[in-house]
């Protein structure tokens, strides 16, 4: 029997985080056995028949058209970011994409050039599997001043995100609001998976944190969909304390699936000191 794969996964889970009031039903039946809506309820408001409906749920049929999934996407209340990730699982399913192993990513000498540049803010280059392949002196001092800062230049060694916060305790305790990074950084590899489903180190990263993290299961299977862009966080920082930033995400221009990110705080306020404090900090080092 086969197995849902992504495209079928992703779709229960959606479905079963609807209820029948948010999508305009009036449940009338009998108590309900499922979270969520039934598979006939859901078929109904995108237009299709019950069975070919299930088959795509449980990996039978791979040939669901632009129209079918824009239907079932509306069906599900699906956002701007998850209609995108519908379509690229629904493209993998398709063509049934062959595992491989890339090769390490590389940082182009203009990525270089423009992280010197933003040097008076933290500020970091990450892969496409959250992977750090670069950081400037003072975003390695606000984010990882327990590691080498040399780490990222060779492969074997680089830090990765989402395992420093899932796997390392200065992660979980950096963080004030750990739970909503974490929910934030899952998000963004579901991402990461819908765009490169052949990618086979990014799928041992996922296995390893399964493995070793319960708390990335409960949040994996719900199956949020949403990219990095910007958000504010509390940081709890061992040496200056407490400090608000904004960290945004920047597409590289050269170099795709790379982003730069920066952490800046307000004009004026206790985190830019405190920024001010850590940057003198690191300098006496």
């Amino acid at each position: 029997m086969n197995a849902p794969g992504p495209l079928g996964t992703f779709l229960l889970a959606r479905r079963a985080r609807l209820r029948p009031e948010d999508v305009g039903l009036r449940d009338l039946g009998p108590r309900r056995r499922v979270a969520g809506l039934r598979r006939e309820e859901l078929a109904q408001l995108a237009g299709v028949s019950v069975s070919y409906y299930a088959r795509l749920e449980q990996g039978l049929s791979r040939g669901a058209s632009a129209e079918v999934l824009d239907a079932i996407g509306r069906a599900l209340l699906l956002d701007a970011h998850e209609r995108a990730h519908l379509d690229r699982l629904a493209d993998a399913a398709r063509h049934a994409p062959r595992m491989r192993r890339p090769r390490p990513e590389k940082l182009a000498d203009e990525t270089r050039d423009l992280l010197r540049a933003v040097d008076g803010v933290p500020a970091i280059v990450l892969g496409r599997r959250m992977d750090v392949l670069a950081w400037n002196a003072l975003g390695h001092a606000l984010l990882a001043g327990h590691l080498d800062p040399r780490d990222p230049d060779e492969p074997a060694r680089r830090p990765n995100m989402s395992r420093m916060l899932f796997l390392d305790p200065h992660g979980r305790e950096l963080y004030a609001d750990w739970k909503r990074k974490a929910r934030a950084v899952v998000g963004n590899l579901r991402v990461a998976v819908g765009r490169h489903p052949e990618d086979a180190l990014l799928a041992e990263l996922i296995g390893e944190l399964t493995m070793k993290s319960e708390e990335f299961v409960a949040l994996w299977r719900d199956h949020r969909v949403a990219p990095c862009d910007a958000a504010t966080y509390e940081l709890r920082h061992p040496v200056v304390g407490a400090v608000t930033v904004t960290q945004q995400a920047l597409s590289v221009a050269r170099s795709p699936g790379q982003v730069l990110t920066v952490c800046t705080t307000a004009a004026g306020s206790p985190s830019e000191s405190a920024l001010a404090l850590l940057r003198q900090a690191r300098a006496r080092f």
